[in-house]
């Protein structure tokens, strides 16, 4: 699941997913404004088959804490 969340970020952000470590935020990627961060949650929610909250999605800020809402949507991987 780690590596598909890092590719999803990776093509919504237009930047190698070698280069997107866990604790990435809007504060470090650069051009993560409001539509990006959309698209993201759009991309999070059509690659994994899942539909975030209006929550989950304002809490959707790091790949990390994209896995924990998928865990909580019983994701697994």
């Amino acid at each position: 699941m780690h590596q598909r969340i890092r590719l999803v970020f990776s093509k919504v952000f237009g930047i190698d997913e070698q280069l997107i470590p866990d604790g990435s935020s809007p504060d470090t990627i650069q051009g993560w404004d409001s539509l990006k961060h959309l698209n993201l949650v759009t991309a999070l929610e059509e690659e994994f088959d899942v539909e975030f909250t209006d929550t989950e999605v304002v809490e959707c800020t790091s790949p990390a804490m994209a896995k924990e809402i998928l865990k909580l949507k019983g994701v697994g991987g």
